[in-house]
């Protein structure tokens, strides 16, 4: 017995010997069918395609290229099977196939005995082109985490892993296909040369450099209030000009808009219209005039019913800050294309009037530009001067130099909470005229008067300007006592 049982042990480890021997034997073997490549495994030239069409999850597209004759020439232009009205983005077609033009593989498993366990068996994605004499089929299986490479097959026979996901580029919705309406680059200070702002707000902003209309060199931006040219904030009109060329809506309502189209999105009677003229460069280096329009509108429905509640409070009389769903659209000149723009978009480009553009700073004038200033404070008046340039400007106050950081730090604190044209009822607190050391010698006087508890009102030669907070006041007076007391 004892024999017996020591033949059948030995039999046993010979059957477990073997079994391994042959797992090593096929690992082997399977590891000799993946090989590193770094070989081109599709070469196609772009130009070359005739017809593309893709299956992806649940979306299938189809495109096909027509060559049409121009005035001059002929060209080559992409045709939407589904809709030969769709405006189709031919850089964007171009970009996916330009993934065939060298498609090369990392690894190349030979003669694979299961495609399903690559994911190839259902393949994630379906391509299919053609370039008028050869068709071509290319599976997107699955995606390798461990190699960030993805399982690609191309009907030879064999499986690729490939660096260059074409995934990449052909996860895509309709909408990433469309030729999307130009909108040019109008914030580069001097490109843009007019604005005219037309609907809810209408008023026009020009560019001007080296104006008479400003006592700040920076100001080039201007419009018309009151019968005269006043400076906007260039910063400001530049952000603006930015979100405007930079506005990119995520998806569009309809690429063939009809008039019932244009009314349903409130198109037809646009809340804003921006129209611009700007300046552009041929290849000449000779300037080119050129003019953009961009309309924007919310949603009628919501419209009508924001505008009714516009002052709507609380039963405790408080303002309702429950936030707001918006629906809204914008169409670029007279396309047929209506995009759905965000919420956020819609109030920063609806965010275009006077108010929103103008400077916030009380002080009308850079500080370095000041050559004296007289001030007037509890009925007695006060004079500082100064000695030197913009450069090097020293500030003095009964010819003993002065320290003038905390006065001119105050002065430049001075900004707007709201913008108001109401005149002054109460006492002014402090008055400041501002001699200014620029061509013509002009000056510039502040007036800051009592307002109630928490804002007092600011006129700025002689206009009522805004509301601003009483604490800023207060530090002026401290740092004018600061001065004359000392």
């Amino acid at each position: 017995m004892k024999r017996a049982k020591k033949l059948y042990i030995l039999l046993g480890v010979l059957v477990a010997v073997c079994a391994i021997t042959f797992g090593v034997s096929r690992y082997q073997t399977r590891q000799e069918e993946i090989k590193n490549s770094g070989e081109v495994i599709l070469e196609v030239p772009t130009d070359s395609v005739e017809s593309l069409s893709w299956d992806v999850g649940d979306r299938s597209f189809s495109f096909h290229k027509e060559t049409t004759e121009g005035d001059t020439d002929s060209e080559s232009i992409w045709i939407y099977d589904e809709d030969d009205v769709f405006p189709v983005d031919k850089t964007k077609i171009n970009n996916l196939l330009s993934c065939f033009e060298s498609l090369t593989a990392a690894f190349v498993i030979e003669n694979p005995e299961d495609l399903g366990q690559y994911g190839l068996t259902d393949p994630s994605c379906t391509i299919n082109f053609s370039d008028g004499e050869t068709s071509y089929t290319v599976l997107l299986g699955d995606y390798s985490p461990m190699d960030s490479q993805r399982y690609v097959s191309i009907g030879d026979g064999n499986v690729y892993l490939v660096s260059e996901d074409p995934m990449e580029e052909f996860d895509v919705e309709l909408s990433k296909m469309l030729d999307d309406d130009d909108i040019p680059y109008l914030e580069e200070e001097g490109t843009t040369t007019s604005i005219r702002f037309s609907g809810e707000i209408n008023y026009e902003i020009a560019y001007e450099a080296d104006s008479d209309n400003t006592y700040r060199v920076d100001d080039v931006y201007f419009t018309e209030q009151n019968g005269r040219q006043v400076p906007l904030d260039s910063t400001r009109v530049s952000d603006y000009l930015h979100e405007v060329s930079f506005v990119f809506p995520d998806e569009y309502v309809t690429y063939k808009a009809t008039d019932e189209d244009l009314a349903a999105c409130g198109l037809d009677n646009p809340q804003l219209v921006i129209e611009a003229d700007y300046n552009t460069e041929d290849e000449d280096g000779n300037t080119v005039s050129n003019s953009f329009t961009m309309s924007i509108s919310r949603d009628p429905d919501e419209l009508a019913k924001a505008q009714s509640s516009d002052v709507e409070t609380t039963s405790e009389g408080e303002a309702d800050t429950e936030t707001e769903e918006i629906t809204a659209y914008m169409r670029i000149g007279d396309s047929k294309i209506i995009y759905r723009l965000s919420g956020e978009d819609y109030e920063t480009l609806m965010a275009a009037g006077y108010n929103d553009l103008r400077h916030t700073e009380v002080l009308p004038a850079d500080f370095a530009d000041i050559a004296q200033i007289d001030i007037s404070l509890e009925g007695t008046d006060y004079t500082i001067t100064s000695e030197g340039d913009a450069e090097e400007r020293t500030y003095f106050y009964e010819d003993e130099e002065l320290d003038i950081a905390d006065l001119q730090s105050a002065m430049q604190t001075l900004t707007a909470d709201s913008f108001t044209d109401e005149q002054p009822t109460e006492k002014e607190e402090i008055h400041l005229t501002l001699h200014l050391d620029l061509e013509g010698e002009p000056s510039a006087e502040i007036g800051l008067y009592r307002y109630d508890g928490s804002y007092c009102l600011a006129v700025v030669d002689g206009t009522p300007m805004c509301l601003v907070q009483r604490s800023y006041v207060v530090d002026l007076i401290e740092a004018v006592n600061a001065i004359v007391l000392s």
